[in-house]
């Protein structure tokens, strides 16, 4: 088998050592998300005598329709690496051994559709519900206040138009309505600024109430969203930038990869 290896190719003039790579990479991969449309793996090795050694020149993942930790899709997510040093004694066992951490160019692309199955996620409500907020003691007497019913509509320059519901002691439902801008802080937290109230849809004699609201689920909302909260096995995830166009929010940044998850 290692005798075979040492040319790396085939009869039909395939790259034989590149291939193996792109399969056992593409099932470790596939291992990272709960479901996933599609994954693919293109491994870049010249000459391919240098896989023997562990050394790859760049490693490039794309996947569509995937799905993270049950509950959090996303449509598109791809990186691609530098230079790579693998122990490759590992590939022949069927997994794939980083000899040090590496970096990879990412780039993410949720929709707006698949943002709001998030916001309906156990993880995400446990976060929007009974919470005591020492700005709303006034309207709420001290007892806690629950968001509920989230849901956000992606616009131009990084701005959404998020509905919500509020559930108050006493005072029963509150419809929220509002406009923020979306951004980044420290490459892993997304903020939430600049929120603007919209009393459409909100019936007047609610509007003082549900504008006082909206303002305190916005601090909550700006304090939720940070990525090391949805770290994928050993892969942290950083952010550039991100940006909306029509109904999806795009993310550039770089992925941190400190080892391939198992296959099983």
């Amino acid at each position: 088998m290692l005798g075979g290896l040492t040319g790396f190719t085939n009869p039909g003039g395939g790259d034989w050592g590149e291939r193996m790579l792109n399969t056992v990479a593409s099932q470790s991969i596939r291992h990272l998300f709960t479901k996933s449309e599609s994954v693919e793996v293109s491994v870049r090795c010249s000459p391919s005598s240098k896989l023997l050694q562990g050394s790859i020149d760049s490693f490039k993942m794309s996947g569509r329709g995937l799905v993270i930790r049950r509950d959090f899709p996303v449509e598109e997510m791809s990186f691609e690496t530098d230079a790579v040093s693998l122990d490759f004694s590992s590939i022949l066992k069927g997994k794939i051994t980083l000899k040090q951490p590496t970096q990879a160019i990412a780039l993410v692309t949720l929709s707006e559709e698949g943002i709001n199955q998030a916001f309906k996620a156990e993880l995400v409500r446990k976060r929007l519900q009974n919470l005591s907020i020492d700005s709303l003691n006034d309207l709420t007497g001290g007892e806690s206040v629950s968001f509920t019913e989230v849901q956000l509509q992606l616009e131009n320059g990084n701005r959404i138009r998020l509905f919500a519901k509020a559930e108050l002691p006493e005072r029963g439902t509150v419809p929220i309505s509002m406009t923020m801008t979306l951004g980044v802080e420290r490459r892993r937290r997304i903020t939430f600024k600049d929120p603007q109230f919209h009393p459409d849809g909100v019936p007047e004699e609610l509007r003082e109430t549900s504008q006082t609201l909206a303002k305190a689920l916005a601090e909550v909302l700006d304090n939720m969203v940070d990525l090391d909260r949805f770290d994928l096995d050993g892969v942290t995830m950083r952010i550039n930038r991100l940006e909306t166009q029509g109904k999806k929010l795009l993310f550039s940044g770089y992925a941190q990869i400190e080892h391939f998850p198992g296959v099983g």
